[in-house]
């Protein structure tokens, strides 16, 4: 634990657009830029506590619209709170459930007040507001809790872009008076699609409320990646340089790279881990299919500059064998990997932020 205030973020070098920082919160400091492995519903697919703490993963992301149907509230909170729940004493940041709601178009119903929505475990109808989203994260001690937006698909009309930025700066005023400003950080969701004025009118909104930090929300979701790479960076330099800034969704090497070159501190998504389970392995030069029949007599590691014990210990020919014997153990060797994969590129990021090489390590990974 740290006697910081939740959230309190100092930036330690730049280069170039480039961000080297720490930011405190209740269950210890997290070195940005940094990748959020993505534990959904209480746990990061296939790993365990002791896998992640192994690798260097400093906060995992899991979900309040998941969390709020299975387990619910009182379970967690008997437990001990999430941390205990699932065993991990690192920072947490839960994810307001906006898009999932999003997602399950045909199940629910916006309106000013909130969104009405249908599990997709059983059909039982349950009603987020700004406020019970906040006091829901809160109740079960996570480091950093989001506040319920609403993303729209895209492409999207002026009016549409315009509607949602008004809903979700009212939300935002209305969960920051209901944050009770203890251990729980609260974060802010820019949106706008691919509207700039729309994206500045949201920044504005958000900063307006001087939070902890900020998310930007709304990308990844049917732009074009030079799309994305262009927003990622305009939003970015709409938000304060002293405090933590959170692309949503990205988790690719080169989208991370890229997001970071964006000036973007902390980034999630379930692609390392997703590919995992589908017998992809990552690597700093691009992705390996180990369910190829060309690995099946390849005895050398999965990645020859890894550092991790998979890459230390098995071939690629062993993984590809576990896919095509349909072998649990595969799957977790992947997942392990890769994660593996985007918590040792962050490290050098710092490094080379650190010692203003940023250019030169960005150009290397050929990222953006």
């Amino acid at each position: 634990m740290t006697n910081a205030p939740p959230g309190a973020f100092t930036l330690r070098a730049t280069s170039g657009t480039a961000r080297r920082g720490t930011l405190e919160l209740a269950h210890g400091t997290v070195e940005t830029p940094a990748f959020m492995p993505v534990g959904t519903a209480a746990t990061v697919k296939g790993l365990t506590p002791r896998d992640l703490r192994e690798i260097g993963v400093n906060i995992i992301l899991a979900n309040t619209y998941h969390l709020w149907l299975r387990p619910g509230r009182d379970t967690i909170v008997a437990a001990g709170g999430l941390h205990r729940f699932m065993g991990w004493d690192r920072p947490i940041l839960t994810d307001s459930g906006g898009f999932q709601v999003f997602s399950l178009e045909s199940r629910r119903d916006i309106d000013e007040d909130g969104v009405t929505f249908r599990s997709h475990i059983d059909g039982s109808s349950h009603r987020f507001t700004p406020e019970n989203v906040v006091a829901f994260q809160e109740d079960l001690g996570v480091d950093i809790a989001m506040m319920l937006d609403e993303c729209i698909k895209l492409p999207a009309t002026s009016e549409a872009v315009a509607a949602s930025v008004a809903r979700t700066s009212a939300w935002a005023r209305r969960a920051a008076s209901a944050w009770r400003h203890g251990a729980t950080a609260l974060f802010g969701i820019m949106q706008g699609g691919v509207d700039e004025r729309a994206r500045a009118k949201s920044a504005a909104d958000l900063v307006a409320l001087d939070l902890p930090g900020y998310a930007i929300g709304g990308l990844s979701v049917g732009e074009t990646r030079d799309e994305m790479v262009r927003l990622a960076r305009f939003s970015a330099a709409l938000l304060p340089t002293d405090k933590p800034r959170y692309l949503m969704g990205v988790g690719t090497v080169r989208d991370v790279i890229a997001a970071v070159d964006c000036g973007i501190d902390m980034f999630d998504c379930v692609y390392p881990t997703r590919s995992g389970r589908h017998g992809r392995a990552m690597t700093r030069s691009g992705d390996l299919n180990l369910r190829n029949a060309a690995f099946t007599r390849d005895f050398g590691p999965i990645d020859e500059d890894c550092r991790c014990e998979v890459c230390a210990l098995f071939s690629r020919a062993y993984i590809s064998h576990l896919f095509r014997a349909n072998e649990l153990l595969g799957m977790r060797l992947l997942s392990y990997h890769n994660i593996f994969i985007l918590d040792a590129l962050m490290a050098d990021a710092r490094r080379a932020i650190e010692a203003d090489a940023w250019a030169a390590f960005r150009d290397r990974i050929g990222a953006v």
